[in-house]
């Protein structure tokens, strides 16, 4: 696989066809709350039932993925399924749609359920799609890393946006 332009609504429809539950975050639930700041993969925090994790394989494979590192840019071949992700929170990925990271428990969270109780539905591209709410994103950012330029620049954002109610 080549270097390509990410393309987040493939990853979503393709994950809502196979059924899976799960919340975007990272820096691609950032921009959907209006992050002036570019993301260049994909961050999905799935449900971690075993169901949920055999449908989120399934989906895995019909976005070819392959396990990405700096040494091998193009994915390492890997056969996902429901025991594979439950011991490997963490996973970047290269699939034919770009880089995808599956995180389990985001830090600064405890993963799907506590992410899922504040969340918000967005339609893209009419696909309904469950993504953190803007104080979880700040919340996770801050806790990866303390000088994320994006994290003052968010709770302007909150700010502003918690003036205009």
């Amino acid at each position: 696989m080549s270097a390509m332009v990410p393309s987040p609504e493939d990853v979503f429809k393709v994950l809502n066809d196979h059924g899976v539950d799960y919340i975007v975050v990272g820096g691609i639930a950032a921009l959907m709350h209006s992050s002036p700041y570019p993301t260049f993969d994909t961050d999905v925090c799935p449900e971690t039932s075993p169901e949920n994790l055999e449908r989120l394989a399934a989906a895995l494979r019909a976005m070819d993925a392959r396990i990405f590192t700096d040494a091998a840019p193009a994915g390492l071949p890997f056969s996902p399924d429901a025991s594979f992700l439950r011991e490997n929170p963490i996973l970047n990925l290269v699939t034919r749609y770009g880089r995808v990271d599956l995180i389990s428990e985001p830090a600064g969270s405890q993963g799907y359920p506590d992410l899922a109780r504040d969340a918000i539905t967005v339609m893209i591209d009419a696909l309904p799609v469950k993504v953190a709410s803007l104080e979880d994103v700040i919340r996770t950012k801050a806790a990866v890393a303390r000088d994320d330029p994006s994290v003052p620049v968010l709770r302007e954002i909150l700010d502003r946006s918690r003036r205009r109610s």
